[in-house]
């Protein structure tokens, strides 16, 4: 008796999964939905104005200026232009179009704090060597200025120098040592 109602219930199970599984609507990639019907989407560049119907297709628009569109749609909108904003320390690298957002990219002496599939979002300004301190290595758009301590009888200003400089040997140039120079300073040489 209990397999006969098993035997029974399986094709009612099955017919019922068949009738839902025949209600859901998977439109193409180059569709979307809306309501119970797939309309093709709007290309690159533009925004759907009206959705298809039973007579016609979809209506669209070319996006505004200032906005995007960087792949086919069913949007209504297109996405705004990223800014490049000098308070950021970015600037244009390449300028919006209707199919694709604006990149930037770090100022002249800056490099990128924040980045995104866009380019840069946010820099800071490459940091200056002190005194006592050589650029050991450039800075550059991807990465900060490095600077390294100047080693014993050597000196920098901290300013452009790509290495220490050797004091100044006054003995050498027939001169007196006047004051003997540091990491930031040169020696000071007088007439003997």
């Amino acid at each position: 008796m209990m397999l006969r109602k098993c035997l029974t219930v399986a094709p009612l199970l099955i017919l019922v999964l068949s009738v839902f599984r025949g209600h859901t609507l998977t439109c193409r990639r180059s569709e979307y939905q809306i309501g119970d019907q797939c309309c093709p989407k709007c290309s690159a560049g533009s925004r759907v104005e009206k959705d298809c119907t039973d007579f016609g297709f979809t209506s669209c628009l070319d996006c505004d200026e200032g906005t995007f569109m960087d792949r086919p749609t069913g949007r209504r909108q297109c996405f705004p232009c990223a800014r490049c904003d000098a308070g950021s320390g970015v600037k244009i690298k390449t300028a919006c179009t209707t199919i694709s957002d604006t990149v930037c990219e770090p100022l002249e002496g800056f490099y990128c704090t924040d980045s995104s599939k866009n380019g840069c979002v946010a820099a800071e300004k490459h940091s200056s060597c002190q005194p006592g301190q050589y650029i050991r290595q450039q800075g550059t758009a991807l990465r900060d200025t490095e600077c390294s301590a100047c080693s014993d009888g050597t000196f920098s200003d901290g300013t452009l120098f790509p290495s220490c400089q050797p004091h100044t040997q006054c003995e050498a140039l027939n001169l007196q040592l006047i004051k003997p120079g540091n990491a930031s300073t040169d020696a000071e040489c007088g007439r003997k």
